[in-house]
């Protein structure tokens, strides 16, 4: 079956970069929250909402995983589309100020309708690409880091939406195009019939070709692996520093650059080029790009390399944030690390415990996402109403570096086949 007549794979590709564009709307949140503080919300109120988007997200995610066989993932993706779309009108119809109705629509629903689908992508592309997992992961997932860029510059400078049109008609504007969006990428979502392979399989790089022979494990064999744990906190640690980023990008560096000299109107257009241009950005160009070197270089290493990278810089960051230039160094230094996790961990999930069980295995490794999630901005948000964000940069980058010696200790599972045969 290896050269029979099927779908193109290129509009897989196509189909997950035009869903995962939507579903980076959990990353414009920043442009929001001025709006949100000046009605008299708390920082910490602000991440709340966030950060209970990625915990619905992250698991919500594993409910997908169950299903996405018995459902199919174009369905899945279709049904998580309804869900991001509802969630977003819903809340500009009803509940743009509403702290309890945000968190209920924005955090929970719309968190449970990105995590239905985020998992079909990245488990579809694997099947039509067996011999470019982190290239085409980092593809499929590109979109979800330069959604975030799309969406903020439609608000703010771009579209100006929010000064047009206010808070609420800009999340119900949202929650239509997100639906859209979706349901339309949802398509091309569909896997390759069984045992077919690509004309050029058999030229497999050697990483390549040790990726695809992995073994399988199920869910339960793999959360009985030490392995597992090791990836998890990995990947909690390095998400939980970029999220906080994240969620900071605006006013951290707005404080520390009017601490600097710079008047309050230029340092919100630096800090929000920051996030909006130069984070954004690099998160979707490190998706792609640490992908394809973690095809050359082995998962493990380029785990290595990037957290690494990553814990320097959030400890930098303290001292690059007053600096227009330093600050755009920084913000697309963690952008570009924080997007190649997403690239790299599904990827490292399916070499340790087998291509074809990814759907199900990646999200209970994603919930380290949504545990990040919750000590990043929650830790991002304590310390800004303490007046000390710099504490904060401060422990999470510690934390990331302390992951990169864990990946270290990862090596291949072996499967146990009596278990494996009840």
């Amino acid at each position: 079956m290896k050269n029979q007549k099927v779908q193109n794979r290129g509009f897989v590709v196509l189909g997950a970069i035009l869903i995962q564009l939507a579903l980076g709307a959990i990353y414009a949140w920043s442009v929001f929250t001025p709006s949100l503080k000046k009605e008299g919300w708390s920082s910490e109120e602000t991440q709340w909402i966030f950060s209970v988007g990625l915990a619905s997200f992250a698991l919500s995610m594993i409910f997908a995983g169950k299903k996405l066989n018995k459902w199919g993932p174009r369905l899945l993706t279709w049904t998580g589309g309804v869900c991001l779309g509802l969630g977003y009108l819903l809340a500009g119809l009803w509940g743009s100020s509403s702290f309890w109705l945000l968190l209920l629509l924005l955090g929970v629903l719309g968190g449970l309708g990105i995590g239905l689908v985020y998992v079909v992508p990245i488990a579809v592309g694997m099947r039509w690409f067996p011999d470019k997992k982190g290239m085409i992961t980092g593809l499929a997932v590109a979109g979800f880091g330069f959604g975030a860029l799309l969406w903020v510059k439609l608000a703010d400078s771009w579209g100006h939406l929010l000064e047009t049109f206010g808070l609420s008609a800009t999340l119900a504007i949202y929650g239509v195009t997100f639906a859209v969006m979706v349901i339309a990428g949802g398509f091309w979502m569909k896997f390759p019939p069984k045992e077919w392979r690509p004309k050029d399989f058999t030229e497999l790089t050697p990483i390549a070709k040790k990726s695809v022979c992995a073994p399988e494990f199920t869910s339960s064999q793999m959360l009985r692996k030490p392995q597992f744990y090791l990836i998890f906190l990995t990947f909690a640690f390095s998400a939980g520093a970029g999220l906080m980023s994240i969620g900071l990008m605006k006013l951290y560096p707005m404080q520390a650059l009017m601490e600097a000299g710079i008047s309050e109107t230029a340092a919100s257009v630096i800090s929000g080029t920051a996030m909006a241009v130069f984070f954004s950005l690099a998160n979707g160009l490190g998706r792609i790009i640490w992908g394809v070197i973690s095809d050359q270089l082995g998962r493990k290493l380029s785990i290595v390399l990037m957290t690494a990278i990553q814990g320097v810089t959030v400890l930098l960051f303290i001292y690059m944030a007053g600096n227009e230039y330093l600050l755009y160094l920084g913000a697309s230094l963690i952008g570009f690390n924080y997007g190649g996790g997403f690239a790299l961990f599904p990827a490292i999930t399916a070499d340790t415990f087998g291509a074809k069980s990814v759907g199900q295995n990646y999200p209970y490794v994603f919930l380290a996402y949504g545990a990040g999630g919750i000590l990043g901005p929650i830790l991002g948000g304590k310390m800004g109403d303490m007046n000390n964000f710099p504490l904060g940069f401060t422990i999470l980058g510690i934390a990331v570096l302390a992951s990169t010696l864990l990946i270290l200790l990862v090596r291949p599972p072996r499967k146990n086949h009596r278990a494996a045969s009840r």
